[in-house]
């Protein structure tokens, strides 16, 4: 089941705990420089998927530019990874990005993501420079995907 909400969902801030203890291991070092990117203040878009009443995965949208989202803040317990999940919690949040008259989705990840970086090639995301705040950062790896008329 996936649930919309916004994030001051407990359920999608015990997840964001669990992402962020994740990520702190593996990008060592340069974590604190990515932590910064990655509040959950005024997320107003939140899923959180479902498993038997338990909260097992979740993702956000931002607003980014005008009809431009950056998906935010994916992760599926370690558990329920390869079931599919994150890829419907995306799914879901570009079908939301469309009902906000939006166009594209954008999106930061890491190159010590492998798993990351395949399911969102596998959705259709394809590789852009890196964006922003992200521009000379050699770790990361930035993706758009086109969710409604072309931009």
């Amino acid at each position: 089941m996936l649930t919309r909400t916004t994030s001051t969902h407990p359920d999608f801030l015990a997840l964001v705990a669990r992402l962020d203890a994740e990520l702190a291991e593996r990008d060592g070092d340069d974590h604190a420089f990515y932590a910064q990117f990655n509040k959950t203040v005024l997320l107003n878009e939140v899923v959180v998927a479902y498993e038997d009443d338990k909260p097992v995965a979740c993702g956000a949208l931002r607003a980014f530019a005008p009809r431009v989202m950056e998906v935010k803040r994916m992760y599926t317990l370690p558990k329920y990874r390869g079931r599919g999940i994150a890829a419907r919690v995306l799914t879901e949040l570009e079908a939301w990005a469309g009902e906000l008259s939006c166009e594209k989705c954008i999106l930061e990840t890491g190159k010590r993501q492998p798993e990351a970086i395949a399911l969102y090639e596998k959705n259709g995301y394809r590789f852009i420079p890196n964006y922003g705040q992200y521009s000379t950062v050699d770790n990361s790896v930035c993706f758009e995907k086109v969710i409604g008329k072309k931009v």
